[in-house]
């Protein structure tokens, strides 16, 4: 297995403030966030890019990416989100990853020059995954009564 920041969050070798984590995928907020919220979904098999990661984990995958963006949009009250990922060209971390980022109206991102922050605090960061995890276990629990 490849040992990259990524695996080691993964493996809880490294601390990260994670909003969700199962079989499939961690979520967990980005250090250096566009907006306060910004969660990075990755699989929990290390691959490298989109194109590496087995078709039959693509839904399954992509179901966790769609859950954390219902639940970023719903705990910090967005109008939306921004869901993104690069592969190789940009990619920062050479395990796949899909930005999910809270938008609003004139929130000032604006094209691909995107302005990074940092949270006050690792409890304000830890309120931050806490609003979301909530959010995505309530979503969770919704889904399950249907």
């Amino acid at each position: 297995m490849s040992t990259d920041l990524f695996c080691e969050i993964v493996a809880g070798e490294r601390p990260a403030f994670v909003v969700h984590s199962d079989e499939v995928a961690v979520s967990f907020l980005d250090a250096r966030p566009l907006f306060k919220g910004h969660v990075l979904v990755v699989p929990r098999r290390h691959v490298e890019t989109l194109a590496d990661l087995p078709a039959a984990d693509v839904g399954p995958f992509f179901a966790r990416v769609q859950a954390v963006a219902r639940a970023v949009e719903e705990a910090m009250e967005a109008a939306g989100t921004f869901v993104a990922m690069n592969n190789h060209v940009s990619q920062s971390v050479p395990h796949l990853h899909v930005h999910v980022v809270p938008r609003n109206r004139k929130d000032g991102l604006r094209g691909f020059f995107w302005p990074r922050t940092r949270y006050d605090s690792d409890d304000e960061a830890r309120a931050y995954a806490e609003a979301i995890a909530k959010a995505l276990a309530q979503g969770e629990a919704a889904g399950a009564a249907e």
